[in-house]
């Protein structure tokens, strides 16, 4: 009984090993890469949103008419640029 213990944690073991064992290293990154590239660095990425523009009282009062004309998609679009330059 002790011996199958013995083989069974033994067998346990190993699986556990091979599995650590494939688990990537991350990779180093010299400092003289990312000194040498400051460009890439100060890109954005897409999870980096530039604040949000102040809307206008013009753009307000048209988003206003385009909510009680209930004007959706496309359509709404349109509206609110035909809207905003008339």
């Amino acid at each position: 009984m002790k011996l199958s213990h013995a083989l069974a944690f033994a067998a346990a073991l190993s699986i556990a090993a091979t599995a650590f064992a494939q688990t990537p290293a991350a990779p180093a990154a010299p400092a003289a890469t990312t000194a040498a590239k400051p460009a890439a660095a100060a890109k954005t990425t897409g999870a980096e949103k530039t604040p949000a523009k102040e809307r206008t009282a013009k753009s307000l009062d048209c988003s206003k008419q385009a909510d009680t004309k209930n004007i959706h998609g496309k359509e709404r679009k349109k509206f609110m640029s035909d809207c905003k330059k008339g």
